[in-house]
């Protein structure tokens, strides 16, 4: 007599609030349809490898109350079985050989991408359902479904943020503050946007190619200068992490004190860009006799294993009850996602970029009214300042110099700049140009 089928669960990539909803909700559903429960623990770390000892069998009353906790009640790993060619089908050999015929993989992007390959050989024997994980926000689901996690990560994160708000006015100083998000801005814009930061820099706003080191140091310098021309010598400046990580190559090159490999590549994963992009800022400032004092520091790891917010809490249960009810019914090879208010399996071949073959991700669109409008809140220098001749002379004076050596010097930053937010009217054709 065959043993009795199991449901598996693993976690991928990095953590996020959240993650022990899904597992506890997953969980229980399961228990209640006479399935039992494995945490495969770790991620692929150990499983890819052939090992099946690191297992957790996950019951109610193991599990009835984790929701409420932040970090992954059966941990988690970055292990990627899809970068050598014997670990993907070690991966099914190892469910196999553990029963299990039904796997839930929570994660991110690249998570997402394994579990996909895992179904494609599995061919029938594993289903496979993916639930959408990381605060980053980048994965592509509609415009305003967020990935669970993201709302907690900014909270914390605003709440940060307006602490040391308070810290700079108190005591005349600037932060650099440097958000996760590697690939994306959203996170970096939400924390900035909901916290009344004084500006806040995503990569998206650079556009295409790599990102120039004098651009955002002039874009400080820019904000820096305008805010003390209103007499305040504080600010809090939100930089999301991918801005950074984009800077060229060859800016870097130049800087020194930057740790080379034998080959002398820069190793970008060692520098602490916050410390370089302050020291760059000062370095400007200087040149116009202006003394600012500068902190730079990272937020992100205070983020990702914070308890969730009810929002997280509920939005989690719920995916982690349709991911299962979605492998009792049959499903497999979907991420499940919410779409109209209704929970839906989208299939994992639509979430690929086919230009990549990698799973698509999502841009902060700079063209959206949410942009617009965060962008219009923030304290740096725009079109306004340069078509104003009182606001020019006041930002010259500022730095001792005139009007045409500003114009000179920082004009080219609002080459860029998105158009004014127009806001269409529901009874006529007509425009109303808001804010400017």
């Amino acid at each position: 007599m065959s043993q009795q089928k199991k449901l598996a669960i693993l976690v991928g990539g990095g953590p996020a609030p959240g993650i022990n909803s899904v597992i506890g909700s997953a969980t229980i559903r399961s228990a209640l349809g006479g399935v039992e429960v494995l945490g495969i623990r770790d991620g692929f770390q150990w499983i890819m490898q052939g090992n099946i000892d690191h297992i957790t069998p996950l019951t109610i009353q193991d599990i009835s109350r984790i929701h409420f906790r932040g970090g992954s009640y059966i941990g988690i790993s970055r292990a990627n079985p899809r970068l050598h060619p014997d670990h993907l089908e070690n991966t099914i050999t190892s469910l196999l050989r553990l029963n299990v015929t039904k796997l839930i993989t929570i994660g991110g992007d690249d998570t997402a991408f394994s579990a996909m390959k895992l179904a494609e050989i599995a061919e029938g024997r594993i289903q496979v359902v993916h639930v959408p994980k990381t605060i980053d926000n980048d994965l592509d689901l509609l415009p305003h479904i967020d990935t669970f996690g993201y709302q907690t990560a900014r909270h914390v994160g605003c709440q940060i943020t307006t602490n040391l708000m308070v810290d700079a006015h108190t005591t005349s100083r600037w932060y650099f503050l440097i958000s996760m998000g590697r690939k994306a801005g959203h996170l970096a814009l939400g924390i900035g946007k909901a916290a009344g930061a004084t500006l806040t820099l995503v990569p998206e706003e650079f556009g295409d190619g790599p990102i120039r080191l004098k651009a955002i140091v002039d874009t400080l310098v820019g904000a820096i200068i305008k805010r003390l021309s209103y007499d305040r010598r504080d600010g809090v400046a939100v930089i999301a992490e991918g801005v950074v990580l984009g800077i060229a190559p060859e800016d870097l090159k130049e800087l020194e004190d930057i740790e080379r490999d034998d080959h002398d590549n820069i190793r970008i994963a060692e520098i602490n860009i916050g410390e370089i992009i302050k020291r760059e800022v000062r370095k400007e400032l200087n040149k116009f006799n202006i003394n600012s004092t500068i902190i730079s520091k990272n937020i992100g790891y205070e983020l990702r294993c914070a308890d969730p917010i009810p929002f997280d809490m509920e939005y989690c249960r719920d995916l982690g009850y349709a991911a299962t009810k979605c492998l009792f019914e049959g499903g497999s090879n979907v991420m499940i996602s919410l779409e109209g208010a209704k929970f839906v399996p989208i299939p994992f071949e639509k979430m690929l970029d086919p230009t990549t073959g990698k799973a698509r991700i999502r841009m902060v669109d700079i063209n959206s009214i949410r942009y617009a409008i965060a962008r219009r809140y923030m304290i740096r220098l725009r079109r306004d300042d340069f078509d104003d001749p009182h606001e020019l002379a006041k930002l010259g004076a500022t730095c001792g110099i005139s009007l045409s050596d500003f114009r000179d010097r920082f004009s080219y930053l609002i080459e860029n700049e998105p158009p004014s937010l127009q806001l269409e009217s529901m009874s006529a054709p007509m425009t109303v140009t808001e804010m400017g």
